[in-house]
């Protein structure tokens, strides 16, 4: 027969038996994660055009056209739509449609529209369409206003390191 003292020794050793596995566990949990995940930006498969991750649309939707013509973020429209290295470009008239067929590498955002800071460091984020330059007759995108004011700061330096960041990536 078990004695109410034999049972309680039982049950915290398995207790602490119980409570080591799990730390043991979260240990192990935390460690491989800390160990991939400065790796995951790279281990991810990116596509060479920006979309967001329920879209298939570039430059969130907006006429990269109008970047250039009308020196400000327009929204693009359903109508006037084209499919360009994956995504789907929208423009707001089938004259901007016309000009980015005619030629898409003149008016496509830079590093496919990633976020040209990111780039620079050698990362992969989104560009926000409404946080933009053009520079020497290219489009670029940045992450947000914070991300772009540094940028900023020196945008030939910015753009040689992404330039030579971009020109390492492989796209399968």
């Amino acid at each position: 027969m078990i004695t109410p003292g034999a049972c309680m020794a039982l049950l915290t050793r398995k207790t602490v038996s119980m409570l080591f596995t799990k730390a043991l566990f979260a240990a192990l949990t935390l460690t491989i994660a800390f160990a991939v995940l400065p790796m995951a930006n790279q281990a991810v498969a990116k596509d060479p055009i920006y979309t967001s991750a329920f879209s298939n649309v570039a430059a969130g939707g907006h006429d990269v056209v109008a970047y250039f013509d009308r020196r400000r973020a327009v929204e693009g429209n359903d109508r006037y739509t084209t499919e360009w290295r994956g995504a789907v470009w929208k423009f707001s008239s089938s004259y901007n449609l016309a000009k980015f067929k005619a030629d898409p590498e003149a008016f496509a955002p830079q590093y496919g529209g990633y976020c040209a800071w990111a780039m620079a460091r050698g990362s992969f984020a989104k560009g926000d369409p409404d946080h933009w330059k053009v520079v020497d007759g290219k489009l670029y995108l940045n992450y947000n206003a914070d991300i772009q004011n540094r940028w900023e700061q020196d945008i030939p330096g910015f753009i040689d390191r992404a330039d030579g960041q971009w020109s390492q990536k492989t796209f399968d």
